[in-house]
């Protein structure tokens, strides 16, 4: 009857939590922020910062399709770190202060009354740099993942498109006239002659990277890599935990082979099968070496090869201003 009781309980705070979250403090420097592209791991991660309900969880506010407060942002919105226009400053300080209220982004929320945030986009990344140059003293997060693991789940899901939109993710970027002249003219034509659906993920999975590694500095950024927090995940949060001024705790631990909320049935930790190695037997060898090719274009050779393990020294080494 005791565990009956205690589960009613926890089912009732889980859904007050997730639709009237109380914030005490509204200081936008009490947030984290965590980016990284879709399937790349996010939700497991916010899961490790989370574990001990410490932060109020806000799911992807920089949705325009799902929140109104951001109606004005694009979808894969990039912003160049200078621009100060107020229909886009005004509802960020809204999400990042912790004035944003909506279905979608406190769906998972497990916290009513918070004096932090902490932020999961997965379309985001675009963004982080004049994230961080209006709203300093956020600490954000990039996490990231082999891109062919990536890829492969996209295939899989059939993503690739804006959501409730008719433009591919492509075209979403390439029609933003500032990126392209600030980034990704230099690709434009490989981009645009991408031949597969797994070339393009390929693709998009570059260009969501290779903007935040060219912007920010070493010390503004913490990269994280979910392979590392797969294979050695002590090391991988105790790092983490270090950037966000947390006190390492092992029950922490507990955490690691959980499955997220977001986790689908066919996931490699749902099945219990390899969280590093599993996309290998679901695409090709030509499709692993065009991929290769499109990392090389953009210098990520040397962070994600033909090894499903990353080289972080290698990505730290890109970051534009040492």
């Amino acid at each position: 009857m005791k565990i009956i009781e205690n589960n009613i309980i926890k089912i009732l705070i889980n859904i007050m939590a997730s639709t009237f979250p109380c914030e005490l403090n509204h200081d936008h420097k009490n947030t984290v922020f965590l980016a990284g592209v879709g399937r790349s791991g996010t939700t497991w991660i916010a899961d490790i910062i989370n574990y001990n309900r410490e932060y109020r969880f806000i799911h992807e506010p920089f949705n325009p399709n799902r929140v109104g407060l951001v109606r004005d942002f694009q979808y894969k919105q990039y912003l160049r770190p200078e621009n100060c226009e107020s229909r886009y400053l005004v509802p960020a300080k809204a999400v990042l202060s912790g004035r944003v209220r909506d279905r979608w982004t406190d769906v998972a929320n497990k916290k009513i009354f918070a004096r932090k945030r902490l932020i999961k986009d997965i379309r985001a990344n675009l963004l982080l740099k004049w994230i961080h140059s209006n709203f300093p003293g956020i600490p954000i997060i990039l996490l990231f993942r082999h891109p062919c693991a990536v890829a492969n789940s996209w295939m899989k899901l059939g993503w690739g498109q804006e959501e409730r939109g008719s433009r591919t993710d492509i075209e979403a970027c390439l029609s933003q006239e500032e990126l392209v002249l600030d980034y990704l003219e230099p690709f434009r034509g490989p981009i645009e002659q991408a031949q597969s659906e797994f070339e393009k993920h390929v693709f998009i999975w570059c260009m969501l990277n290779y903007v935040p590694l060219r912007q920010f500095k070493q010390g503004e950024i913490h990269l994280c890599f979910y392979e590392k927090f797969c294979e050695n995940p002590y090391e991988e949060i105790e790092r983490l935990f270090g950037f966000l001024g947390k006190k390492f705790d092992e029950k922490v631990l507990s955490n690691l082979r959980t499955p997220s909320s977001m986790s689908r049935e066919d996931s490699a930790i749902v099945k219990g099968t390899s969280l590093i190695d599993s996309w290998r037997e679901q695409i090709s060898a030509q499709d692993l070496k065009n991929a290769l090719k499109i990392l090389n274009l953009f210098g990520f050779e040397k962070i994600y090869s033909g090894d499903s393990m990353p080289n972080p020294a290698a990505a730290y080494e890109l970051l534009t201003y040492k």
